[in-house]
């Protein structure tokens, strides 16, 4: 009798530990993507780092970004591209994942399938190439957005390929980047993800006294233009945009800097 009653408590003892245990190998994995998406990283000056005016803001291990649930992409993604980032390293192009850490769902990749647009990094693979696990966190899907092939492999590239060179003179910069996510858009995919028809990029240069920034703004559509003649103010980005890109910056100077479109500073050769 009293072993069988010792028997019963083993068996309902295990019972419980393999059930607490299936359930924290369950727990786990269903938050592992959403505990990564709330730390603050290294390669994000989160001093730096503009609002969200989604309320859904995600730190990966090598950019930040904020996420727009009803266009299904990120308002805008914020990194740190540093000199010592700049290699020539070459890895296999892994798959896009759908990003965990977006609690409201990212969108999936087959939502560009056959829809005749390029899966656009705004954080591209090009600048987190000092690492694989850097230069695969890049083929989330929060940090892709739809862009035309010849836009994405023309002028888009070329202003990354400038950032690069930029970060290399100055000893890195900070770089905040997205799509215009207003007005009438065109959507694809089952998800109804939108397609800007702007995109800009902003640069800061905080590395001396003398901060320097420098914004663009593109239609989108590639252009045989000069990069510099889509310089703009980040004040006229904030009002297409509805962003504030740098509120702790000092109020004097925020002002001052994003109200300039003067390109001088900046070498483009």
């Amino acid at each position: 009798m009293m072993k069988r009653f010792l028997y019963s408590i083993m068996a309902i003892t295990i019972g419980l530990v393999v059930y607490g245990y299936e359930y924290f190998l369950d727990e786990k994995e269903r938050t592992s993507g959403v505990e990564v998406g709330k730390q603050t990283k290294k390669y994000t000056n989160t001093f730096l780092l503009p609002i969200s005016t989604t309320n859904q803001m995600i730190h990966h291990e090598n950019y930040s970004l904020s996420y727009s649930e009803p266009h299904e992409q990120a308002e805008w993604v914020a990194y740190e591209l540093k000199k010592e980032h700049l290699t020539k390293t070459r890895f296999n192009r892994p798959y896009f994942e759908v990003d965990e850490a977006v609690k409201t769902g990212a969108a999936h990749w087959r939502n560009y399938k056959k829809s005749g647009y390029d899966r656009g990094h705004l954080c591209p693979a090009g600048d987190r190439t000092f690492s694989k696990a850097a230069y695969n966190e890049t083929f989330l899907t929060s940090n892709i957005s739809p862009q035309r092939h010849d836009f994405n492999s023309g002028i888009w590239n070329t202003l990354e390929q400038k950032v690069r060179y930029w970060a290399h003179k100055y000893d890195g910069v900070f770089v905040v980047t997205g799509g215009v996510l207003k007005g009438e858009m065109k959507t694809i995919g089952t998800e109804k993800v939108a397609v800007p028809n702007q995109f800009y990029k902003i640069l800061i240069d905080n590395n001396t006294d003398k901060i320097k920034m420098i914004a663009f703004l593109f239609p989108h559509e590639n252009s045989k233009k000069p990069l510099h003649e889509f310089v703009v103010s980040v004040d006229s980005i904030e009002k297409l945009t509805g962003i504030d890109f740098f509120p702790q910056l000092e109020d004097t100077l925020e002002n001052r800097l994003e109200a300039s479109s003067n390109y001088k500073a900046w070498r483009f050769n």
